[in-house]
């Protein structure tokens, strides 16, 4: 786990024990659906500055019980956008990165405040920019996350998710991407 991820851990565990205020319960086979919005980070290893964009997706989380659930994600985000094989840089630079991934989370969800970590595996497509064709990688990625529970239906949160491309670490060494979520509830 990067220093980064270490940090931003720490502090959504420590938050969701000073705010929490009151109790909530997950259940078994309770399902989420939900959107998510924010941030891409991507380092290319001939690259001097991090590759910055934006990113969208959606997720779907089904509970096993009140502690680990089953996760499925997926989201497609921006990168780069001047990275063109014209200009002569390196053919290692997309412009684009999708994904589908799916694991499991272990949840401590004790309150109003719910804090989990997980991991996935899944498939990446990097395409466009000075790439000459489109990589389509396996990957794995560690999940960090905070949600608020609004209601029984819905919450919000905030994601981190730190992947490693199984085939190319040392090309790409780090993706990051930082999301704003929201998320509907039922089945319990």
């Amino acid at each position: 786990m990067t220093a980064r991820a270490r940090v931003f851990f720490t502090t959504a565990m420590c938050g969701a024990a000073i705010f929490a205020t009151s109790i909530t319960s997950a259940r078994e086979n309770e399902h989420h659906v939900g959107l998510d919005l924010g941030a891409s980070m991507l380092k290319v290893d001939d690259k001097s500055t991090l590759s910055l964009g934006g990113g969208a997706g959606a997720h779907y989380v089904y509970g096993f019980n009140d502690t680990f659930n089953l996760m499925v994600e997926g989201s497609a985000s921006l990168v780069a956008l001047k990275e063109d094989r014209e200009s002569y840089t390196p053919l290692t630079r997309p412009i684009s990165i999708s994904h589908l991934a799916a694991g499991v989370a272990y949840t401590l969800d004790v309150m109003t405040w719910v804090p989990y970590i997980g991991v996935l595996a899944g498939g990446f497509v990097l395409g466009g920019g000075t790439l000459d064709h489109t990589l389509v990688l396996p990957g794995g990625q560690l999940a960090v996350g905070l949600d608020y529970k609004l209601s029984h239906h819905w919450a919000v949160g905030v994601a981190y998710r730190q992947t490693l491309f199984l085939l190319k670490t040392s090309t790409y060494p780090s993706y990051s991407n930082l999301f704003a979520r929201i998320e509907y509830a039922w089945g319990w």
